[in-house]
């Protein structure tokens, strides 16, 4: 994927009228949101895997590792 001409962006968005540029900055809000949210379950479940490694390797549980 190319990157984007920032230029070319910017020009766009001037020439939206003020009721389009509010959906665009709804959905750029949305879509930094959806990653911020992305960001925090991949650290969450980062940070809980060194909880849950004695749980999870197991002598008992084996089995399931082939599943």
């Amino acid at each position: 994927m190319t990157p984007p001409d920032t230029n070319a962006l910017l020009a766009k968005l001037k020439s939206l009228p003020p009721q389009r540029l509010a959906e665009v900055e709804d959905f750029v809000d949305f879509l930094r949101s959806r990653d911020d949210d992305s960001r925090l379950t991949t650290s969450a479940s980062a940070a809980s895997q060194a909880s849950f490694a004695e749980v999870w390797d197991n002598d008992d549980d084996a089995e399931y590792d082939h599943l």
